[in-house]
């Protein structure tokens, strides 16, 4: 009597016991399962990381944008080597005049072959940096032909960077790889070309 109760203690402990070490033996030397909870942002979490770093952009978008400002800067380019007092601002306006050119024909070209249709005309938006740059001549215009340059050359880098990295259209993408690294140098030009204006209004209100 004693033999057979005995027995039935110790199968009762094993089968409470055999659930808990199956599931630590399954997930890899006693190391619990941690389950990560969604919206939690849990860097654990692989899926919520490929969800973070596969956001698309949209192509389309991307041409129009992208047509928009390269015709703005070629027109704004024009002025600045008409208008502008510093021989460095006329200089990178005719750069900007030669690569926007340059990259509107590539562009025009990429975007036909993908079916996807760019504008032939400048918005208002657009429209409406050119008049109001055009309205200004002189060290006026120097500082704020920089100054528009800046801003939007270093919108136009993220775009650029995004659409390279996660564009769906090939043709747009690599449209945007080949060009990324003109746009990173215009840039840097303008921001050499805000500090060297910077410091001249500086000198300028010291005398």
């Amino acid at each position: 009597m004693r033999l057979n109760l005995l027995s039935l203690v110790l199968a009762g402990t094993t089968l409470c016991v055999l659930p808990v070490n199956t599931v630590f033996a399954q997930h890899g030397g006693g190391t619990p399962l941690q389950t990560a909870q969604p919206g939690t942002n849990n860097p654990n979490n692989p899926l919520e990381q490929t969800q973070d770093t596969s956001a698309k952009v949209d192509d389309k978008k991307f041409v129009k944008d992208a047509a928009l400002g390269g015709m703005t800067e070629v027109e704004l380019g024009k002025l600045a080597a008409q208008k502008a007092s510093s021989d460095a601002v006329k200089q990178f306006g005719q750069k900007m005049v030669d690569d926007h050119t340059k990259a509107n024909d590539m562009l025009k070209q990429v975007a036909s072959k993908e079916n996807i249709s760019i504008p032939e005309t400048l918005d208002s938006k657009h429209q409406s940096r050119i008049d109001k740059l055009s309205k200004l001549s002189g060290e006026g215009f120097d500082k704020a032909y920089v100054k528009d340059q800046l801003k939007d050359h270093q919108n136009d880098v993220r775009e650029f960077q995004a659409e390279a990295q996660r564009g769906t259209d090939p043709g747009i993408k690599a449209f945007a790889s080949t060009t990324l690294p003109t746009v990173q140098q215009h840039l840097d030009m303008v921001k050499g070309l805000n500090n060297s204006t910077t410091s001249s209004a500086k000198e300028g209100k010291g005398q």
